[in-house]
């Protein structure tokens, strides 16, 4: 399934779910941050996804991790909520997403950055090489939080 991300678009289609979802952002003893290039978009982003019914908001932050990088990441804080009623995802079914994401910070303890269906490329990135990559403004927004020690963000 296709999507567009619309960020800050007065074009934008209205929003017609409201999914919690959670990201991880993990970053390994050198300071590189996990990133995955979706195969969707194109893009660079953290891994994440929609939270599934019987699961907490971290359980799901690792399953995606894991699902979407092949690396086994452990919680150690809180980025915090995205929530931003101008970033809208359009899926090709007719779902129209508001973005509502509880990002998680955590470090790598297993497995190893491995390409799957959702994501064709998996590295870890040294912060001084992100403006290398195409890199979604909601996801830019987490990572400079991070970097910044502006967390934990509650938007």
């Amino acid at each position: 399934m296709g999507r567009t991300e619309y960020y800050n678009d007065p074009n934008a289609s209205k929003a017609n779910t409201l999914i919690p979802a959670s990201n991880m952002l993990v970053a390994d003893a050198q300071g590189a941050i996990l990133l995955q290039r979706r195969r969707d978009t194109g893009q660079w982003a953290l891994p994440g996804g929609a939270q599934d019914v019987g699961e907490t908001a971290a359980q799901c932050a690792v399953r995606e991790c894991l699902e979407e990088t092949g690396v086994i990441a452990e919680i150690t804080g809180s980025l915090g909520v995205y929530s931003n009623p101008s970033h809208i995802v359009a899926y090709t079914d007719g779902e129209v997403r508001q973005q509502y994401e509880s990002t998680y910070i955590g470090r790598p303890i297993g497995g190893e950055p491995t390409i799957n269906d959702e994501a064709d490329g998996v590295s870890f990135v040294q912060p001084a090489d992100l403006d290398q990559y195409d890199i979604h403004p909601s996801m830019r927004q987490q990572i400079g939080d991070y970097l910044a020690s502006t967390y934990p963000y509650l938007g």
